[in-house]
């Protein structure tokens, strides 16, 4: 949380003109986003533009995501976190604040998104972040503080972002911003070191609350109670080996994460095509060995109508795994978005 004196200081109403000291450059407010321990986020207006503000006193702390945020921009083929506008300062009539402008990031968060368009999106929007996730951690950084309510979807194309870098650490470093319910720490399963595993248990958690929207509280901790929570819910018990994992620290990368459950969703599919084909199969069967309503003149079909239905199975058969295919590329497609 921030400090009252800080949030006080950075205070501003809607309407007020930030005017750079430096660069010149004139932002208007518009209403208050946010505010965290750092510093508050508003949505300004600049040139007929909707940016977001964020300004604290702390011009070490402004100076530090500034150059998270500059980090970004040289990962390619990541947009995780917003593109960086202006950096400056502002001298008010408290006396001099920092602040940086950034790229405002219009959305539904993680969970009213998933509430919206369905649980189907849960996957495809996961598969997304942890690709952002690897390139983040290639690139020597971890993000410390990863909740739904940081996570933005935007669309057309549908594409998760992520609207605070505050938490963003450097790897081997301790995290700097956490949220408890996210952290391995408060679960009693792992240090507040820097490093993948500790974003990629926040992912798991991140994946129990889309099942638990109010959250819950730790009673007994550890992985017997994140267990047990997990049973507890069928749209959880699919992924149950995956998050399991994340939450043990059991992959090296967010990469093998991503990889993992990509595996798990294809073979998901796979059940539906083999129970087509033994219906088929069985089909066969009950045509071969006759039934109730058997022809009255002949007991067991004929060479030629035998032909017929194992052709006909056949198409069915072949129509049945492109059709999984083409639902399989469908996916893939989804999570390159």
């Amino acid at each position: 949380m921030m400090n009252h004196s800080l949030k006080s200081q950075c205070k501003v109403n809607p309407g007020t003109v930030i005017f750079g000291k430096w660069h010149q450059k004139k932002y208007k407010i518009v209403k208050e986003l946010g505010f965290g321990a750092n510093g508050i986020v508003y949505l300004a207006e600049h040139n007929g533009t909707l940016v977001a503000l964020k300004m604290s006193d702390n011009g070490l702390s402004i100076t530090s995501e500034v150059n998270v945020l500059k980090s970004f921009a040289k990962v390619q083929g990541s947009s995780l976190g917003p593109s960086l506008l202006d950096v400056d300062d502002w001298q008010s009539n408290q006396g001099k604040i920092s602040f940086y402008v950034m790229e405002y990031i219009h959305g539904p968060n993680f969970l009213s998104f998933i509430a919206q368009k369905g649980r189907s999106w849960t996957v495809v929007l996961l598969l997304q972040l942890l690709n952002d996730l690897d390139l983040l951690h290639q690139n020597g950084w971890v993000f410390g503080d990863l909740k739904p309510e940081n996570l933005i979807v935007t669309g057309p194309p549908t594409r998760i972002r992520c609207i605070d870098v505050g938490g963003t650490t450097i790897q081997g470093r301790a995290i700097k911003e956490f949220t408890e319910f996210y952290d391995r720490g408060y679960w009693g399963l792992g240090s507040r070191k820097a490093e993948p595993s500790y974003d990629l248990f926040a992912v798991g958690m991140v994946m129990i609350n889309t099942a638990y929207p109010n959250r819950f509280s730790k009673k007994t901790g550890g992985i017997v109670q994140l267990r047990e929570a997990i049973r507890q819910k069928p749209e959880l018990v699919p992924f149950e080996k995956v998050i399991i994992r994340a939450l043990e620290g059991g992959y090296q990368s967010a990469k093998q994460m991503r990889s993992e459950m990509l595996s798990l969703v294809t073979k998901q599919q796979v059940p539906e095509t083999t129970k087509g084909q033994s219906v088929s199969k069985q089909g066969n069967t009950n045509i071969q060995h006759g039934n109730t309503n058997k022809p009255k003149n002949n007991q067991y079909p004929s060479r030629k109508t035998y032909k017929k239905k194992k052709k006909k199975n056949g198409w069915l058969e072949t129509i049945c795994i492109i059709t999984v295919i083409v639902c399989l590329y469908f996916l893939y497609i989804m999570f390159k978005i």
